[in-house]
C-alpha cells in the first residue's frame, strides 16, 4: 500500500426500481447501484464502508427466505451472486480476511448484508444504529433485515455516538447524519492526489433529491433528515465534492481502480 487511502467503489446488489421508492413524489423506472467503497489504509489496512446486499437474494428462491417474500421484485434487485461483496472483493486480487474495519453507514437491507462475511473484522456503527436495527418502529421495519446481523451478536463492535475522527490521523471523519434511519452516518475520507471527498451513502438516495431537500420513503424522521441535507451543504460549501451511494451518475464517476484520472 502507499503512502495515502486508496479506494475503490463496487456495485454490491443493483436495483432497477420505481423512482418513487427512494425519492418521494418521483415517478419513472431509475437503475441504482448498491455502492460498498473499498478502502486501503497505509497502516489500518482494509476497511469496507458498507457491505451492500446479502448473497442470498441474488437467488429468487432464497430471497424469498432471506428478505420475506416479494420483497426481492418490490425494490428491483437484478444483482447476481458475484455481485456480493464476497466475490467483489476476491476478484480485486482481496481474502475475505483481509477487511479490518467495517463501517456501516446504517443497517438497511442494502447496505448491511454483507456482515456476514467478515465475523473476524471490527464493525464500526452509531450506537443508535444499531439499537434501532433490532427493534426498529413499525413504519421503517421493512428496509431493516434481520437475517443479515442475527448471527453478528459475538462480533466486535465499536458504537459511536456522533462524529470523531476515526484513526486520529485525518484520514477518515465519520459524520453522523440521522434522519433517513437513527444512527446514519457519512464519511469523508482524505486523498493524497485528490483532497478530501465525502461518501455520503444514504443521506440522499439521489443528488436531485438532495437538491430539491426532498424526503425519501421510508425515512425515520423527516425533520433530522432536512437538518443532515443542510449538514452535507456546509460539507459541499467548503469545496468536499460529494458521493452517494445510489446515485447511478455518482456511482459511474467514482473510479473503479483506486486512483483519480489526472
Amino acid at each position: 500500500m502507499g503512502k495515502g487511502l486508496r479506494v475503490t467503489v463496487v456495485d454490491c446488489g443493483p436495483l432497477k426500481l420505481d423512482k418513487g421508492i427512494i425519492m418521494t413524489g418521483a415517478s419513472g423506472i431509475v437503475s441504482a447501484p448498491s455502492s460498498v467503497w473499498i478502502i486501503e489504509h497505509p497502516k489500518k489496512g482494509l476497511i469496507l464502508f458498507d457491505t451492500g446486499i446479502n448473497y442470498n437474494v441474488a437467488d429468487p428462491e432464497a430471497a424469498e427466505k432471506h428478505w420475506g417474500p416479494g420483497m426481492r421484485e418490490a425494490f428491483g434487485c437484478v444483482m447476481t451472486r458475484e455481485d456480493a461483496i464476497d466475490r467483489q472483493l476476491i476478484k480485486l486480487g482481496y481474502k475475505l480476511d483481509d477487511v479490518k474495519y467495517v463501517v456501516l453507514s446504517h443497517m438497511h437491507l442494502d447496505h448491511a448484508g454483507g456482515m456476514c462475511h467478515f465475523p473476524n473484522a471490527t464493525f464500526i456503527v452509531q450506537k443508535r444504529e444499531l439499537s434501532y436495527a433490532w427493534w426498529p418502529d413499525e413504519w421503517t421495519k421493512i428496509v431493516y433485515c434481520l437475517n443479515d446481523y442475527k448471527d453478528t451478536r459475538g462480533y466486535n463492535f465499536i458504537e459511536l455516538d456522533g462524529d470523531i475522527d476515526l484513526f486520529h490521523d485525518g484520514t477518515i471523519k465519520l459524520i453522523n447524519t440521522p434522519g433517513h434511519s437513527p444512527g446514519h452516518q457519512a464519511m469523508i475520507v482524505r486523498l493524497e492526489n485528490r483532497g478530501l471527498v465525502c461518501l455520503g451513502a444514504d443521506t440522499a438516495h439521489l443528488k436531485e433529491a438532495y437538491r430539491n431537500s426532498a424526503p425519501m420513503p421510508y425515512d425515520w424522521s423527516t425533520e433530522a433528515h432536512i437538518s443532515s441535507y443542510m449538514k452535507l451543504r456546509t460539507i459541499e460549501n467548503a469545496g468536499i465534492p460529494i458521493y452517494l451511494s445510489h446515485d447511478e451518475k455518482d456511482f459511474n464517476e467514482f473510479p473503479k481502480n483506486g486512483e483519480w484520472a489526472d
